[in-house]
């Protein structure tokens, strides 16, 4: 399930600092704050790793329909489903390669990591899978009504990882 993007597939051998990564701008900022603080401790032998979520197939779609109308419920084809799930993966890798560059930029070592499945017990089962000493999360900066109601990753990643969980917070200047 797990896809090492770089390094052959090979496990990685030291306990090395994970950050996880999407398409936001807090992802962007833990990426730095890791680099600006911890690129002594990045090495060769211990590079800093890059993880992704892919989201899981779609087994189902609703469409949101005008008030009054009933939702329709449509199971996705074979096809559709298989075009998604390439589309994930092929953003998944753009964005991986996107932050290994900046890393490479900055002078640091980085493998990137993806696993399909919901982020926050992907991230968490990297963690183990990985043996990561540190996981560095991007805050999403959701209210405490979004946080209630959609989930927190960075908050269950607090919750469950098995390792020092660090939540880089957006400057205010950005």
């Amino acid at each position: 399930m797990g896809e090492v993007v770089e390094n052959g597939g090979a496990e990685i051998a030291e306990k090395p600092v994970m950050v996880a990564v999407d398409e936001s701008e807090c992802s962007h900022c833990a990426l730095m704050w890791v680099i600006d603080n911890l690129k002594e401790s990045i090495t060769t032998k211990s590079p800093l790793l890059i993880f992704m979520a892919q989201p899981p197939p779609a087994s189902s779609i609703t469409f949101a329909a005008p008030l009054g109308a009933a939702r329709m419920y449509c199971p996705p084809t074979p096809e559709f489903a298989n075009n998604m799930q390439e589309n994930h993966r092929k953003l998944t890798v753009a964005l991986l390669e996107r932050a290994k560059d900046i890393c490479a930029s900055h002078g640091v070592t980085a493998k990137t990591v993806t696993e399909i499945g919901d982020a926050k017990t992907a991230i968490c089962a990297a963690v183990l899978k990985y043996n990561v000493n540190l996981l560095v999360l991007g805050e999403r900066g959701l209210g405490k009504i979004k946080r209630a109601i959609l989930g927190s990753v960075s908050n269950y990643c607090v919750q469950n990882a098995k390792c020092p969980v660090l939540v880089v917070k957006k400057p205010q200047y950005w």
